[in-house]
């Protein structure tokens, strides 16, 4: 297949085919850097880090993956230090970055503001998450986790508890999944539902989705959580009272499947408890990890930089 992809903004902008395509690819991506050779694929080019909003994993996993890759970033994750603050657009940012850097990955909590970015530059824009509405790389690297796990994602059951909402991770997910015959389980309080046009979606193609309130992940492969948003919330009495709605603890998985995985796109607050860490079914660190060899990967692809 030939890759066509100049920006990642929107994993709806993604067919099946060219998320298999990426997910394939970053196996081979994680076979080379595991066997040291991806030192030179991408000698001297540069990846500008846009981060107006706090991130570890994302801002940090780019940086380790364009230097695994040979290469160099510069950037910022505090827009107090940006001229933002002095009247300065991301329009006017990113045009002036394109004059420094080969490739971009930008975070915003404007909705939209990645794509607004992509079409005033040349050179490749990556959404590293722009406001509650996506976070393309972040699903890949979730798919790409559960591939690692059971080899197909057709077919399994997927539960996604919490805030169904606000959360960009799973409006991302949810969108992905349309491509694939999943059961879909969304777990949320009723102020943190996901939003009505994103479910219609899931059933217009074809995805058995159940919403709940309640708890019940008997019969899940994938247990899904996310960290209610207190950021995200305009009223801080609502967070107040749902912020500990759902706790993934020993006694909350009694009864799971044997083989279901546990998965969190991170930070945790109190969602998770520390006594899942020890147990076969967590994979929050590792699906974290696994966002190397997935962005090392898209970087080359969207160069243009063939390693397979």
């Amino acid at each position: 297949m030939k890759w066509t992809k100049k920006h990642i903004i929107s994993i709806k902008d993604f067919s099946r085919e060219e998320i298999d395509f990426v997910l394939e690819k970053s196996r081979i991506m994680e076979k080379r850097l595991n066997s040291n050779k991806t030192g030179s694929l991408m000698k001297d080019k540069i990846l500008a880090t846009l981060f107006f909003e706090p991130s570890t994993r994302t801002r940090m996993s780019f940086e380790a993956a364009i230097k695994r890759l040979g290469g160099s970033s510069i950037g910022f994750n505090l827009s107090e230090i940006t001229s933002e603050v002095k009247g300065e657009t991301v329009i006017d940012t990113v045009r002036i970055v394109e004059g420094y850097a080969d490739m971009i990955v930008i975070r915003h909590p404007a909705e939209g503001s990645s794509r607004l970015a992509s079409e005033y530059v040349e050179i490749p824009v990556m959404n590293g998450g722009d406001g509650s509405n996506q976070h393309p790389t972040q699903t890949l690297l979730d798919l790409y986790t559960i591939k690692k796990e059971f080899e197909d994602i057709d077919g399994l059951d997927i539960s996604i508890v919490g805030d169904l909402k606000y959360g960009r991770t799973v409006h991302s997910l949810t969108n992905a999944l349309e491509n694939y015959d999943v059961n879909l389980k969304l777990i949320s309080p009723d102020e943190l539902k996901m939003p009505k046009n994103l479910v219609k979606e899931l059933k217009d193609n074809g995805i058995e989705v159940k919403e709940t309130n309640r708890l019940d992940l008997a019969e899940c492969d994938v247990i899904y959580a996310t960290r209610i948003q207190k950021e995200r919330f305009p009223d801080l009495q609502e967070y107040e009272r749902v912020k500990d709605a759902y706790v993934l603890n020993l006694a909350t998985i009694q009864g799971i499947k044997d083989n279901a995985i546990i998965m969190h796109p991170l930070p945790r607050v109190t969602e998770i408890s520390a006594e899942i860490d020890k147990t076969k079914y967590a994979r929050y660190f590792q699906q974290a990890r696994n966002g190397l060899p997935v962005r090392m990967a898209l970087l080359c692809l969207v160069s243009g930089v063939r390693f397979w």
